[in-house]
């Protein structure tokens, strides 16, 4: 499922939000239908993304950086 959500994210979402307003928020990607959403708050985004598609398989990623999230440790920014 994260190499399919990591493919979409590549191929068709990256260019879309990736801007400076959007880096440090998180993008919920529905890997059936290549849907997402973007907030500051990724429980708020898969809430919408769930509104319009029920049951739908969703993974989570961090705009700009290479983790989604880290207990201990550094985030660091993906190069532009």
């Amino acid at each position: 499922m994260a190499k399919l959500a990591r493919q979409l994210y590549d191929s068709s979402i990256r260019q879309k939000v990736e801007k400076e307003g959007n880096i440090g928020k998180m993008v919920i990607i529905d890997v059936e239908t290549g849907d997402y959403e973007v907030d500051k708050n990724g429980l708020h985004a898969s809430n919408r993304l769930n509104e319009r598609h029920p049951d739908s398989r969703q993974f989570g990623l961090r705009i700009g950086y290479n983790v989604a999230a880290s207990l201990g440790g550094v985030m660091e920014r993906v190069s532009q």
